[in-house]
Order: structure tokens, then sequence, then C-alpha cells
């Protein structure tokens, strides 16, 4: 599969297990930063919760450094841990999971509790709203002044995105494109601009 699953929009999911209340509160989220910023949102949307539990897998779903949790307050290990888990076995990336729970009185246990952080993460990501994210690597092209309209078009009716374009003897454009259709557009590009392009390729992400 050359794609992961990521939340088209911010999504809650409500659960009720022995009289605690788990809302499940997911939304896409690109890097750390977004990540704690709903995280935020989160503490300050339910600031009466017992806890507002979290993970993340704020990148592809391998990138194991945008990777994070956090029991606040739950003992430790019995619910930031169980949700990433959750997360690492399936396919989603860019994601936020939140599950906020209101104590009903009635303890759960260690058990439980990962059962419970385990099973509201996992019963959101099967009703969660989706779209495929694919992979990008930078790149970067250099044409000359008369070649940009044409470009510039080409690109416009791609799936490539222009990150940044620079100016200079000759324009710099810098492309995020996915991995898969990248080897057919590059060619493209060569043929269009007639030999007259330089493509430099970035590490990927």
């Amino acid at each position: 599969m050359d794609y992961y699953q990521s939340p088209t929009h911010e999504q809650r999911f409500d659960l009720e297990i022995k009289n605690s209340q788990f809302i499940t509160t997911i939304r896409r989220t690109r890097g750390r930063d977004e990540a704690k910023a709903f995280i935020a949102d989160m503490n300050q949307r339910y600031p009466d919760a017992n806890h507002n539990c979290w993970a993340f897998v704020a990148g592809a779903p391998n990138n194991v450094h945008l990777w994070d949790q956090s029991d606040d307050g739950e003992p430790k290990g019995t619910a930031g841990k169980p949700m990433l888990n959750v997360l690492q076995h399936s396919n989603f990336g860019e994601i936020t999971v939140v599950v906020t729970r209101y104590f009903g009185g009635i303890k759960l246990g260690a058990g439980g509790l990962v059962r419970a952080y385990s099973q509201a993460t996992q019963e959101a990501l099967t009703q969660l709203e989706w779209q495929e994210i694919y992979p990008r690597q930078s790149v970067a092209i250099k044409i000359a002044y008369p070649m940009l309209g044409k470009v510039e078009y080409w690109l416009d009716s791609s799936d490539i995105e222009i990150e940044d374009k620079q100016y200079s003897a000759e324009i710099e454009l810098t492309l995020a494109v996915i991995e898969r259709t990248w080897p057919e557009q590059r060619q493209a590009l060569i043929d269009m601009c007639q030999g007259n392009i330089t493509i430099i390729e970035n590490d990927k992400e």
C-alpha cells in the first residue's frame, strides 16, 4: 500500500464503560506542533474532565520520531500507550487522538483501563472518515524564465504541489511530488523543457 490514511476533519465519538464517559476526539495533525496545539485545545474544551489522555502519529506511520503519548494522570501505561499501540497497528498517519474521561464512580483497574482506552481508540478509527495521503518527496527544478508559464500551467493540472519559488538568473521551484507518480512526471518535465531543466532530488522526508 503506497498511501496512508488520515482524518478528513475533526471528529468525535462517545463511549460509556461502567458509568465512565469516554469521549474520543480525532484530528489530522501534521507535525508535533499541530498535535500539541490540538491537545491544548482539548484541555481547554474539557477542563473539568478527570483525564485527557492522548496519543499521536504526527507524520507518516513509519516515522517513529513523530510518535508520542500521555496517560494524563491515569496509572502509568494504562491509557496513552494502549492508544498509541492501536495507532501503530493501523494505517493511519498525521493523526492525534485525545480520549477524555469523566469518571463514573466505578474503578476499572489497570487491565480495565487498558481495554477501555484501546476500545475507545479502535472503535473511533473504524468509524472515522478518512482520506488517502501519499508520501511526498521534495524536488527542486531550475528553468529559464520563458518556460515558467508553460511549466506552471502543467503543474497546476498535476498532483504536484509548489512549495517555494525563487527568482535569480533562473527560476527555481521547490516541488512536493508523490513518490509513485514522480518518475513519469519527471520525464514529462524534461521533454516539455526539451532538456533545458535542472532537477535536484532531495532526500525523502
